[in-house]
């Protein structure tokens, strides 16, 4: 479990960079920027119900 918050807390690293890079672009393309916030959402969403499950065992 852990690292597979590990690899989604490494995705949402990644997809946050790439959204900055993608907004300071002389000419941002909205669409991708819109694609790029919500990956990101979905995997900030499913770290935050991973954390909250206790573990079990």
């Amino acid at each position: 479990m852990k690292a597979r918050i590990y690899k989604l807390t490494e995705l949402h690293a990644k997809l946050d960079a790439a959204l900055r890079r993608e907004i300071r672009r002389r000419s941002p393309d909205q669409f991708k920027v819109m694609a790029l916030k919500r990956r990101k959402l979905r995997v900030k969403d499913l770290l935050a119900r991973l954390v909250a499950v206790p573990a079990r065992g």
